[in-house]
């Protein structure tokens, strides 16, 4: 028996990188899952439904049991339907891991004003929708897990990122409080700063001789 059995969870952004090998993961120790990815690109245009389903099927031949989501996290709604989905799937929800991100890196002296929000909008502000579509639920049920991601970007700074590094840092904040909120009710909050070559860090410009060494210093 894994350690999640009769465990319900989300996983957002969950079709590629990091996200797809926690999904894996968790459903591998028993969890039922609810795989959310807008099967996006790396900026976070397009959509590809594909994305998400792969996953579901790479679950269910490994025996496990998942379904698929493909909203953004960006949106308010989104984050109370995806949690009602896995409830209707379920039959409730245990754990919430907010991986969902996008990057849309700029020197602060260009970037656009759409870059800035597209970027806090899916970090941040989608990890407040999911936490708050929770929260709820995990408060009446005394019991819950939620997982964050920050960034040494966010935590040290990186250079281009101010965007990512904002909405990061600000996920670290939030999910102090969200912590000290929810500790009455047996809720923990925690957040991850990981490292991976993932998809999103392999889309870092290296159109001229900083950015290169910039990338280099990453793998390092």
């Amino acid at each position: 028996m894994g350690k999640l059995e009769n465990k319900v969870a989300i996983v957002t952004g969950a079709g590629r990188g990091i996200g797809r090998e926690i999904a894996l993961l968790i459903a591998s120790e028993g969890a039922k899952l609810l795989v959310n990815d807008l099967g996006g690109e790396a900026d976070g245009e397009g959509k590809d439904v594909k994305v998400a389903d792969q996953v579901v099927a790479d679950i269910q031949e490994a025996g496990g049991e998942a379904t698929a989501n493909y909203d953004s996290v960006a949106e308010f709604e989104n984050g109370q339907k995806m949690v009602q989905q896995a409830i209707d799937a379920f039959g409730k929800i245990d754990i919430v891991v907010n991986n969902a991100g996008i990057l849309r890196d700029r020197m602060i002296f260009n970037m656009t004003e759409e870059e800035w929000d597209a970027v806090i909008d899916v970090h941040l502000k989608g990890t407040f929708n999911m936490t708050r579509a929770a929260a709820p639920h995990f408060k009446n049920q005394k019991s819950g897990r939620f997982i964050n991601f920050t960034s040494t970007s966010g935590l040290i700074g990186n250079i281009g990122q101010a965007n990512y590094g904002a909405a990061k840092l600000g996920i670290a904040g939030m999910t102090k409080v969200t912590a000290l909120d929810m500790a009455r009710y047996n809720v923990t909050a925690n957040t991850i700063a990981p490292f991976a070559w993932s998809r999103l860090i392999g889309s870092i410009p290296t159109e001229n001789e900083e950015q290169e060494k910039r990338v280099e210093k990453i793998k390092k």
